[in-house]
């Protein structure tokens, strides 16, 4: 399967997943942002995998001394640029995050809103991403709690409404993954998928479910 991310959902169709209607989606986006600016001082250098518009980008640039966004969809990035141009601490930058050329290494390297599913990341992919911090540095994956499957579905049908998404395939969309009738597939790590991942990069992690909708693996790289 193509990015659906790069050719269906991009750019202001992206802006408009986020304007949910849905109280308890506008909290649990707030909550995990909130988790990741506790770990702040506001001297740290960022990078967000994933970023699209440049919405987490945007909420944590007051937070940190720079921060720079990476997407795989021009049109996200050129509308993260407009999104961004009143905080001259961030930046966004069009890159496949499975061909990283970066040289720079950051403080803190972000990998949220369930961008490993998004990402479709390979076990070669989080080791890049990892490659990305510097030492006493953190990187921090966020997914699904899933005590948010309810909540969960219900934003995903608040964007097929909106025409954002294809209807949700019902008989298909069921253990921690939705499948909608226009090929999009979004899966969840489980606790399982996050010891793999800690294990496999050798340095002390925590797993932590945040707000009852997040489910945090944050690495100290050592």
């Amino acid at each position: 399967m193509s990015n659906y991310y790069d050719e269906k959902l991009n750019s202001q169709m992206l802006f408009q997943v986020y304007e949910t209607a849905i109280p308890r989606i506008s909290q649990y986006l707030n909550a995990e942002i909130d988790y990741v600016r506790s770990f702040l001082t506001g001297t740290e250098s960022v990078i967000e995998l994933g970023a699209g518009y440049g919405r987490i980008v945007r909420s944590l640039a007051p937070d940190c001394a720079s921060i720079l966004g990476i997407d795989i969809s021009a049109n996200s990035v050129a509308l993260g640029k407009e999104y961004l141009k009143d905080f001259p601490n961030a930046d966004m930058l069009q890159m496949d995050v499975h061909h990283l050329t970066l040289t720079q290494r950051f403080d803190v390297v972000l990998v949220l809103q369930n961008a490993i599913s998004a990402i479709r990341m390979t076990d070669e992919t989080i080791r890049s991403a990892f490659d990305l911090v510097k030492p006493g540095g953190k990187i921090f994956f966020s997914t699904y709690s899933a005590n948010f499957w309810e909540e969960r579905l219900d934003w995903f049908r608040e964007q097929a409404d909106k025409k954002l998404l294809g209807e949700l395939d019902m008989e298909q969309t069921k253990d921690g993954v939705i499948i909608c009738k226009d090929g999009f597939r979004a899966t969840t790590s489980t606790p399982e998928d996050y010891e793999h991942i800690g294990k496999m990069l050798g340095c002390p992690y925590e797993i932590k479910e945040v707000d009852g909708s997040s489910l945090f693996l944050v690495i100290d790289k050592v």
